[in-house]
Parts: structure tokens; C-alpha cells; sequence
């Protein structure tokens, strides 16, 4: 009992089967309620299936641990990136979609080229270019892009999204949605620092039923979602399979420009809350490949791109769970779930306030990793060259993601750049140039550099 306590409270848990198959399971719905939110949120954004969404996520976070050797603790959900490409092809007919989707599957692709570059080139070569003092500020960024969405507004979803609700004939005061995230909120704090046992490592879970229970007693779950939903249904249809059109791909494909940048930054925050090069092993080629084609997959049947989530990281570290096992059986509930719209509505009906309050501890833990990232490495911001780079990471990734990023046209497609994307190429062109380099990467062994 003395083992099990230190390991459940202290300790990082790198193989998740020394706590049993039961409490495994538990863990992976606990994963899968993070992730839940912001998968199904961009189908319903851009009129893609959230069936089709649950279960090529589930099947895309699989195809990844399987090309990444099962190293890396990352679940893959519905990319962001991509809705404004979904929406200039489609035009808001729901018909244009699989033509967006075709668009989607190329850009999938851009991904494995890149990564066949990546391996000829090697990992020493490449993180030249990702020292801490560009993927820590990154890493920050990631955080603080994020934070809005947590407090969110009238219909967006987070802790704002409904500011009024009725119960019983009576208006109740928008104070109580504050209520119900803070109570969700104190209830990972309390049981990440104070709980013993398996309560320590489901602090997320634990945040989602007290706020739900606090929701049901204040009435304002919205059971919408299960009226008139069958017990069973097949997720993929072919009318939803993708098409192709030279103006679509034209459209879509830069896009993945950014989100290889977005994944860069994911990948090395999960690097940062593990303690394990991932870049280097099992190598960003291979975490590159496997984000490439599950959204290419995805695409092929009308799914929408799938990415890594910095929502991953958040819960890797309240929980200190670090075992990829876990992201696997969230992926088999996810393709489970898709499979039945009871399931997917009863998951649904959790009020945007509770998941907002989860979301707000979540995000800022990102932003704390960024700046662990960076002194753990010893970065020197007494220098100028570093101060400069950190800020203009920092100022232009915020600036840029506040007034929706940049597009560039070009005939009848628009380029888009996410915030997020050109604090990263700023980052990395500037420490590039800029003299006074002052950290060297070095491969965990030999044997990595040979790979």
C-alpha cells in the first residue's frame, strides 16, 4: 500500500498497467472528457458529422501510436486550423464540403513530405532551429491562445456561454455560472494536491461530475442532444467521402504550413511536461507522419483534419500520467462512442460553464510548462538576442491570433496564417540570424542521432 500511495502521489506514471486495468479505464475517460469539447466543436462549426469526427479521431490517435512506436502521450482531435479553409470552399453548402475534404487529404501529405525531409536532414540539424528559448515562449503562447476559449461568451462556449438561465419559472443571476466552474475548478486543485490514491490522478474527472451535478441542481443541462437519438448508427456515409477540385487544394494545402508549426509546438510541450526528447525519439519525422496521415484518413471519409491538442498536455500535467496507453483507450471510447448517438448526446449534455472551468486550469498549466521549458534549460534572458526572440514570439503570436491572423490572397485561394504559426516562423527565423547562439542541442545518446 506504502508503494502504491508514493506512485499515485508523487511519482510519475509511465506504464499505466501497474494500476490495474480498472482504475487504466477510468483514466482514459478521463482523457476522453478533455478532448471531448473541442473534437465535436469544429464539425458543428463547419457542418462536418460529429460521429464521423468522434470516430476518426479515435481511429487517427491509434494510426499515430502506432507510427510513433506508442512514445508519445498524445491524443489527435478536430484541428482548428483548418475551419476557415472548410468554410471559404464550402461557401456554406453543405454539398461543397467533401471537396473541402479532398483539399484536407492533399494538405494531409504535405505533412510526410515534410517529414521525409526532417529524417534525411536528422534531429541535431532540426533542433538548431527548436532551441527552449523558442519553444519554451511557444509553449507560453499555446497557453495563452487558448485561455480565451475557457471563458468564452453567449453561445462559444466556456464558463460565459450562458449568462442566464430559468428554473422553475425563476431567472437565476449569471453569478451562478461562476460558481459552478469555480466549484469545478477547486475540485481538481483539492484533489491534485491533497487527494491520496487514485483521486490524485483524476482530478479532470473528478472537476466534470461536481460541476455537472452542480448544473443538474441549478437546471441548466441541456438534454436536447438525446431526444429522438437511435441506439446505434453507422458513423461514416458515403455521401460525406471526399472529392476533388484543383481550386480547393489550391486553397486548403498551405494551411498545413501552420499546423506543422502548431505541431511542432505541441510535440515539444509534451516533451517538456514528460521529460523525453520526442523530437529526437521517436523523432519528429515519425510525430509528423502520424499527424499527416490520420488527418488525411480522416478526410478520406469527411472527417475533419485531426491535430494535437494542447489540451493533451494540460491533463499529462495535473495528472502526471504519462503512459501513451491511456491516449489509446481514450481513442477506442472515442470509436465506441461514435457508434452510438445515445453516448455522444449524454456526453454533449455537460454545460460549456463546466468544461469552460476545467478548460481555464487547463490552459494555464500549458503556459506554466513553457516557462518550466525554459528554466529548466537555463535560458538567459539577461541576453538581448534572447529577450528579443521571447518577445516577439510572445507579441506577435498574441498580436497576430487577436485580429485573426494573416491571409494572403492568391488567385481565387487565400493563404491563412493562425497567430500561433507566425510567432513560430518569427521565432525560428530570428534565432536563426541573430548572433550570440548560446545553446547546442545534444541527443539523449548516440543511438538517436544514428536513427
Amino acid at each position: 500500500m506504502a508503494k502504491e500511495k508514493s506512485k499515485l502521489g508523487t511519482e510519475p506514471i509511465y506504464d499505466v498497467r501497474e494500476l490495474g486495468a480498472p482504475r487504466a479505464l477510468v483514466l482514459g475517460v478521463q482523457h476522453l472528457f478533455a478532448m471531448f469539447g473541442a473534437t465535436i466543436l469544429v464539425p458543428i462549426l463547419t457542418g462536418l458529422n460529429v460521429s464521423t469526427a468522434l470516430l476518426m479521431a479515435g481511429i487517427g490517435t491509434l494510426l499515430f501510436h502506432v507510427i510513433t512506436g506508442g512514445k508519445v502521450p498524445a491524443f489527435l482531435g478536430s484541428s482548428f486550423a483548418f475551419i476557415a479553409g472548410y468554410n471559404i470552399v464550402s461557401g456554406g453548402d453543405p454539398a461543397r464540403l467533401p471537396y473541402a475534404c479532398g483539399g484536407v487529404f492533399v494538405a494531409g501529405f504535405v505533412y510526410v513530405a515534410v517529414a521525409g525531409l526532417i529524417k534525411v536532414i536528422g534531429p541535431k540539424r532540426v533542433m538548431r532551429f527548436f532551441p527552449p528559448v523558442v519553444t519554451g515562449p511557444v509553449i507560453i503562447l499555446i497557453g495563452l491562445i487558448l485561455s480565451p476559449a475557457a471563458l468564452g461568451g453567449p453561445g462559444s462556449g466556456g464558463i460565459m456561454d450562458t449568462l442566464v438561465r430559468v428554473k422553475d419559472g425563476a431567472t437565476l443571476p449569471a453569478g451562478v455560472n461562476w460558481l459552478i466552474a469555480l466549484a469545478a475548478i477547486a475540485t481538481i486543485v483539492v484533489c491534485n494536491l491533497w487527494g491520496r490514491g487514485m483521486l490524485k490522478i483524476v482530478p479532470i474527472l473528478m472537476g466534470v461530475i461536481v460541476g455537472y451535478v452542480l448544473a443538474l441542481i441549478f437546471g441548466i443541462v441541456d438534454f436536447s442532444g438525446l431526444s429522438g437519438a437511435g441506439i446505434i448508427d453507422i458513423p461514416i456515409k458515403a455521401d460525406r467521402f471526399m472529392k476533388f477540385e484543383a481550386g480547393a487544394i489550391i486553397t486548403i494545402v498551405p494551411i498545413a504550413l501552420a499546423t506543422m508549426m502548431e505541431h511542432v509546438g505541441d510535440v515539444s510541450a509534451i516533451s517538456a511536461t514528460i521529460g523525453k526528447n520526442l523530437i529526437a525519439k521517436p523523432g519528429l519525422h515519425r510525430t509528423l507522419i502520424g499527424d499527416g496521415l490520420a488527418t488525411s484518413l480522416a478526410s478520406a471519409v469527411g472527417g475533419p483534419a485531426n491535430t494535437t491538442y494542447g489540451e493533451n498536455t494540460g491533463v499529462l500535467v495535473l495528472t502526471r500520467v504519462y503512459d501513451p496507453r491511456v491516449m489509446q483507450i481514450a481513442a477506442v471510447m472515442a470509436i465506441i462512442a461514435s457508434f452510438f448517438p445515445v453516448v455522444e448526446g449524454a456526453i454533449g449534455s455537460i454545460p460549456a460553464v463546466v468544461i469552460g472551468g476545467v478548460s481555464f486550469i487547463l490552459y494555464g498549466m500549458i503556459s506554466a510548462i513553457g516557462v518550466r521549458n525554459m528554466v529548466e534549460n537555463k535560458v538567459d534572458l539577461t541576453k538581448t538576442r534572447n529577450l528579443v526572440v521571447a518577445a516577439m514570439i510572445l507579441v506577435s503570436g498574441l498580436g497576430f491570433e487577436f485580429i485573426g491572423g494573416l491571409h494572403f490572397p492568391v488567385g481565387d485561394a487565400v493563404i491563412s496564417f493562425s497567430g500561433l504559426a507566425i510567432a513560430a516562423i518569427i521565432g525560428i527565423l530570428l534565432n536563426a540570424v541573430l548572433p550570440g547562439k548560446d545553446y547546442e542541442f545534444v541527443a539523449d545518446d548516440e543511438e538517436v542521432l544514428a536513427e
